[in-house]
């Protein structure tokens, strides 16, 4: 586009012949730039070339080429470039196909003379005139189509009453509209101001406004109807922030300056907007947050002199910042020399400078300020103050504590503790008053363990307090909660009305007692105090609690020692055990057993001496086996052992079967004879325990220690399951000899004992029961074939099942009163039964086998309604006088009526070795064949009927028969000599 210029200083191109220069001369001067050219292709490179402002063409050019041709190829080209056409021959035709060509002039000339000169210099000057007005226009209309269609902006051209004439691009999109949904109506009633509050009555003032020719300004906040904002875009945003709008609505003027037309802009300036919130909210907290904080912050200029002055100088000062101002200079208030002014010159910033300064009440406070160089209005130095007294206080408070924790460290007592505390309270709390008290958990008291002299002056004497409710202490100990007292009296729990205390803090030290702190003045206890009592007392408690868990692990230590002694003296006894237990079955005599015993216990110094012993002859103790030092023996030979003298520890425990222990013979010394004995031999404790077994006894242990307290509870609680173990082994190997022995003695007894059971089935059944011996064991018990006569098996059965004892009858066999034997495999049921063969199964214990236990094996029993005579064999190797009390325990009432050797022919070829080859199914199919009369002749009962007793198929009993006989004939044939044949099963 070419530059605006005046004619003077356009630059015109003039095509014209080269013979016929009449328009280039005419406008050719000094001040005029032309350049003239002859052809249409020499003008269109110019304009090609060259910056233009106006082209002044004749019709007639060279090569017959015309101007308007030239106009017509230039229009193709640039429709701004103002044409003027001044043809020296003109005519309608001409002119009208210069307009078509949009020639900007056209100046017919006739001749050569000035006034067509300066026609067409005329013509020049007007269409430059005008090419500048068209361009200016142009260029307006230009920036307000690029202002208008900002898509950032929202714009309507408005008619004067408010009617929508044209709305941009962004504005539509908003709205989701087109341009003549919107246009014609009027701009408040667009769906764009409906989520606005009163937003269509707004939007009409400022159309009013503006349609009197004055700006109209509003700003409007923009809220959708699903709780959305809207972007500069119109694109929908799920933000919670509204939108906010600035819109302005501007009169345009015509040439006479009426209002013919509006603009309506509507900006988003919601950032804006926040931004400004913002800042209005950051001034806010700038001012509260001056006017309250603790920090003050003081400017001055290079005099000293206040410029300004923080509002919440009262803070620290107690000034206010008017009185501040009229102090004078800084130094008034900071004091002199605060600072280096070189310094802060050179560095430019000051930091942490203490100093002290007093405020209006003439209180000190301690100050911690900064100095920085500044250039804020007339001020140049900044002081921020912070008020440090309550920091300065506690880091003080809290050296002191430092140190009484140290000493804390070393105290060895309670006392010592609560004498540590109280000491160092006053320089740690300031306070002339404290006291603590320690929990006696003996008496449930508070005792006071420690007070300053200033606590009696004020409160008076401080004495106990019940760990309750009814005192201040009390309380405090027992709910655990410290209390503070801006003036005690106001407790109704105070001890002393008339004291002078008045601020006082009761701190609970755990479970060990309460502190106490005061004053003479009301309200000493502020945050500072408070904290530091606590402090205080926790360390105290702390320190307490140490001592505590010290002693607790001296006690625990020394629980452990002492386990591990028992632990040891476990370990010696389990040892003990463990050789007494081998020795034990390794013994094969009662002798072997007793002395094994006695060794076993003495060894390696375990215990001193040990000796058994047992009643001979019914008054006196003998000694068995002993081992031990050689004062043992002169011990035994030295001192009474006669049982009417119960006094040494074996004889009183032969005589009443008990246990006893002597821990320190050296007690009671002269009162019995046999101590001063046993000190003399070196032995200061004794343990007696009965060798018992079955309420059988089989003497006396007794073992001496040179010490006195060796038999603790475990020990005792050893030896004396020992004595039952002894005893016990010492029964086994009788028990082994009696099974052994080809020799015993037979004793016959008649029994009394209402409550034997055989006396009690014969008594009861009216008739004869006796017994063989022979018994099959059990788990739960043992049982027995009893063989009745005088009455029918199943009246006996019946009754047997009735007596305690008893689990179950059954009758295995039937014998009848007239008719004799059987006739018949199966017996006549018919025929008056008197006599037979039944099975009882017993409860534990039974009779028989408590006399094995002891080596005595039961030969047979024979009841009837008046008497009971029981025979037993005794093994040669056997005491005949224990077997008899053996006997005699078992039974209630025994006498002893006869005895006589008998002799047992190889008793391990014949019952032992047939028992060893018969299994326990077997024995007892057997048993009940024979008692059944199945081997009679003719049989009492069928296989059948056997197999029905036993519960088995005949099938079964037929085999264990078989099996029996043929083990039986391998047993006997073998003791004749016979080879055995081999067997075909079983």
């Amino acid at each position: 586009m070419a530059s605006v210029r005046t004619l003077d200083d356009a630059r015109l191109l003039v095509a014209e012949p080269p013979d016929s220069n009449v328009l280039s001369r005419a406008l050719a001067d000094e001040t005029r730039t032309v350049t003239a050219v002859s052809t249409v292709d020499e003008a269109l490179e110019r304009l090609e070339t060259e910056s233009l402002d106006c082209l002044l063409t004749a019709q007639s050019l060279e090569n017959e080429e015309t101007g308007l041709e030239l106009c017509e190829r230039v229009r193709k080209r640039t429709r701004d470039l103002p044409i003027v056409f001044a043809p020296a021959d003109g005519d309608e035709t001409l002119a009208s196909a210069a307009v078509a060509a949009d020639i900007s002039a056209y100046v017919p000339r006739s001749s050569a003379t000035d006034s067509a000169v300066a026609d067409c210099r005329v013509a020049v000057e007007q269409t430059l005139a005008d090419g500048r007005e068209r361009r200016r226009l142009r260029d307006r209309t230009r920036q307000f189509d690029a202002i208008f269609a900002d898509p950032e902006t929202y714009a309507w051209v408005l008619e004067p009453d408010g009617t929508v004439r044209r709305a941009n691009e962004a504005a539509l999109a908003a709205i989701d509209a087109t341009a003549s949904d919107v246009r014609g109506q009027p701009l408040s009633a667009l769906q764009w101001w409906q989520s606005i509050a009163d937003g269509g009555a707004a939007i009409d003032d400022a159309v009013e406004q503006a349609a009197t020719g004055t700006v109209a300004h509003r700003e409007l906040t923009r809220h959708r109807a699903d709780g959305t904002g809207t972007t500069g875009h119109g694109e929908a945003d799920a933000i919670d922030d509204p939108t906010t709008f600035e819109v302005t609505v501007r009169p345009v003027h015509d040439e006479s300056d009426s209002v013919v037309s509006l603009l309506a802009r509507a900006t988003d300036v919601t950032d804006r907007a926040r931004l400004e919130h913002e800042l209005r909210e950051s001034e806010n907290l700038h001012r509260v947050t001056l006017n309250n904080m603790t920090d003050t912050v003081l400017i001055t200029d290079d005099d000293g002199a206040f410029t300004y002055v923080c509002p919440n100088v009262h803070f620290i000062f107690g000034y206010t910042d008017d009185e501040i101002h009229e102090m004078g200079t800084i130094d008034d208030l900071l004091g002199p020399d605060l600072f280096d002014r070189e310094e802060l010159k050179a560095d430019g910033v000051l930091t942490n400078i203490e100093c002290t300064a007093t405020d209006r009440a003439g209180r000190e406070h301690t100050l911690l300020v900064n100095v920085r160089k500044v250039s804020i209005q007339d001020g140049t130095i900044l002081y921020s103050c912070r008020d440090i007294t309550t920091r300065k206080r506690r880091e003080e408070a809290l050296t002191a504590l430092h140190r009484t924790t140290r000493k804390l460290l070393y105290a060895e007592t309670d006392r010592e503790i609560a004498e540590v505390v109280v000491d160092d309270a006053m320089d740690v709390l300031d306070l002339e008053a404290s006291a603590a008290y320690l929990f006696d958990t003996d008496e449930n008291v508070l005792r006071p363990a420690a007070s300053l002299p200033g606590m009696e002056r004020i409160h008076g004497p401080v004495r106990d307090h019940r760990a309750s409710d009814d005192s201040l202490p009390g309380r405090v100990f027992v709910n655990g909660e410290t209390r503070f007292f801006a003036d005690v009296h106001d407790s109704s729990l105070l001890s002393n009305p008339e004291t002078d205390l008045r601020s006082a803090a009761y701190v609970p030290l755990g479970d060990h007692g309460v502190f106490v702190a005061g004053s003479t003045e009301q309200g000493t206890f502020d945050d500072v105090s408070r904290e530091l009592t606590d402090l205080l007392a926790a360390t105290a408690e702390a320190a307490l609690d140490r001592l505590e868990r010290e002693r607790t692990l001296r006690e625990r230590d020394r629980e452990l020692k002492r386990q591990n002694r028992q632990l040891t003296r476990f370990n010696r006894i389990n040892e003990i055990i463990r050789e007494l237990d081998q020795a034990l079955v390794r013994a094969e005599t009662r002798e072997e057993i007793e002395h094994a015993v006695c060794d076993r216990l003495t060894t390696a110094d375990r215990f001193s001496f040990a000796w058994i012993g047992t009643v001979e002859a019914g008054d006196r103790l003998e000694s068995r086996a002993q081992s031990g030092t050689l004062d043992g023996r002169e011990y035994v030979d030295s001192i009474s052992l006669a049982l009417s003298d119960a006094s040494e520890p074996a004889v009183t425990t032969a005589t009443d079967r008990e246990t006893t222990v002597v821990s320190n013979v050296a007690d009671g010394l002269r009162d019995e004879p046999w101590r001063s004995t046993a000190l003399t031999c070196g032995y200061q404790s004794v343990m007696s325990v009965p060798l018992a077994y079955d309420e059988f006894s089989y003497g006396v242990l007794t073992v001496y220690a040179d010490q006195p307290e060796a038999f603790d509870d475990m020990i005792q609680a050893v030896l004396s399951e020992l004595g039952e173990t002894i005893a016990a082994a010492i029964a086994a190997v009788e028990r082994k000899h009696a099974l052994l022995s080809d020799a015993s003695t037979r004793l016959e007894f008649d029994v009394t004992d209402e409550t034997f059971l055989f006396a009690r089935l014969a008594q009861q059944a009216d008739c004869t029961v006796s017994f063989d011996g022979g018994v099959r064991r059990y788990d739960d018990g043992a049982s027995v074939f009893a063989t009745v006569d005088g009455a029918s098996p199943e009246a006996v059965a019946a009754v047997a099942t009735e007596l305690v004892g008893v689990e179950r009858a059954q009758v295995i066999s039937r014998v009848g009163r007239a008719g004799g034997d059987s006739e018949a495999d199966t017996p006549d049921t018919d025929r008056d039964e008197t006599g037979g063969t039944i099975r009882l199964q017993l409860s534990r214990p039974v009779f028989a086998l408590q006399l094995a236990d002891h080596g005595i094996v039961f030969r047979g029993v024979e009841a009837t309604p008046s008497s009971v005579r029981v025979v037993v064999d005794v093994p040669s190797s056997a005491d005949v006088r224990e077997s008899v009390d053996i006997v005699s325990k078992t039974f209630a009432d025994a006498d002893l009526r006869s005895k006589r050797t008998v002799e047992r022919t190889s008793p391990r070829d014949f019952r032992s070795a047939l028992r060893d080859r018969l299994t326990d199914r077997q024995l007892e199919v057997v048993q009940v064949a024979y008692y059944g009369g199945y081997f009679e002749s003719p049989r009492d009962q069928s296989g059948k009927d056997i197999a029905a007793t036993l519960d088995i198929s005949p099938a079964a009993f037929y085999r264990h028969v078989r099996t029996a006989q043929r083990k039986l004939f391998d047993v006997v044939f073998s003791e004749l000599g016979v080879p055995a044949v081999p067997a075909d099963g079983g």
